[in-house]
């Protein structure tokens, strides 16, 4: 029988208290251990808004997602794989002023601790391994960071379909099912911003999160389909004003297009160019890859860069 592994996601959430950053343990009723918020995927989740979620209900605190601190595996005693995916996630003075925590069932008590007293006060191998990982941020001061969100539109009707103009191109019903599915994941990642190519396929794709997020669209046609195809975009323009900005954004555009934004992504914070460019860049419909940015100092490069797949 093919073994089918348990997916979870959670993170270390951290403070600022006098200069100092603290760390939030848990301590489970049930199993009377110390250990770090998560929980298991719920139907149609993806990892980052599980991690979300799951802090929120553990801690009564809402977070934004930082960088990925590392991935746990272990043996359940139902003989299946576990496996946990973390970040790094902030908790703001407000969102802790918000918490409407009070012990339960599942949690007897949250506390807050220095990251090196919560590699002693943890109960499992694996979260001191994450701890430490997310220790690896604070040594290179690279904490608070900043995502940048490059997005590839949803499925839409082929071009060999289509009578009409191309940036015309509506999407297809699995595209808008797509366009639904990941508005919960990007605003795991904290996104405010909204750049969109203004072709219709690529503005439907993030009408969804406009609506949830109360915000208009800003077209640009610097990253539009047809401005590629006429050597006339401009992906270094919108990026540039992305990482001076130092905010939450989603970027989204098209195929060819997205190779050109990933590569001005590095430049403008001095990365060293490689594969994972490459890696970052091919994308699924609906799929995006999210760049890590230093807040303090964009310019000594990114941080982390990771890639979510809807399940649509």
């Amino acid at each position: 029988m093919t073994e089918t592994a348990v997916y979870a996601a959670g993170g270390v959430v951290w403070r600022i208290v006098d200069d100092k950053v603290r760390v939030l343990l848990i301590h489970r009723t049930k199993y009377r251990d110390v250990t770090l918020p998560k929980g298991k995927v719920d139907p149609g989740e993806m990892l980052a808004e599980t991690a979300v979620r799951e802090i929120h209900e553990e801690t009564g605190i809402r977070v934004a997602l930082g960088v990925p601190v590392g991935i746990s595996r272990y043996r359940l005693p139902s003989k299946r794989t576990k496996i946990v995916h973390y970040w790094s996630a902030e908790a703001t003075d407000a969102a802790i002023r918000a918490s409407a925590f009070v012990p339960n069932k599942e949690i007897a008590a949250i506390e807050w601790v220095s990251p090196k007293k919560a590699l002693r006060r943890l109960s499992y191998p694996v979260d001191v391994e994450i701890v430490e990982n997310f220790l690896r941020l604070i040594d290179e001061e690279v904490l608070r960071t900043f995502p940048l969100v490059v997005l590839r539109h949803a499925k839409a009707v082929p071009r060999d379909e289509w009578e009409g103009k191309d940036a015309a191109r509506p999407l297809t019903p699995r595209g808008r099912k797509q366009a639904r599915s990941i508005v919960g994941p990007l605003l795991a990642f904290g996104v405010r911003k909204i750049v969109s190519s203004p072709a219709v396929r690529c503005q439907k794709t993030v009408a969804p999160l406009a609506r949830e997020l109360d915000r208009k669209i800003d077209a640009s046609k610097l990253i539009s389909q047809d401005a590629w195809e006429e050597g006339r975009s401009d992906p270094r323009t919108v990026v540039g004003q992305r990482v001076r900005a130092r905010k939450p954004a989603v970027l989204c555009s098209h195929g060819p297009v997205l190779p050109e934004l990933l590569s001005e992504l590095a430049l403008a914070t001095g990365t060293l160019r490689g594969s994972y460019l490459g890696s970052a860049s091919s994308l699924d419909f609906a799929a995006f890859s999210v760049v890590h940015i230093p807040v303090d100092n964009p310019g000594s490069g990114i941080v982390a860069i990771e890639t979510h797949v809807p399940k649509v």
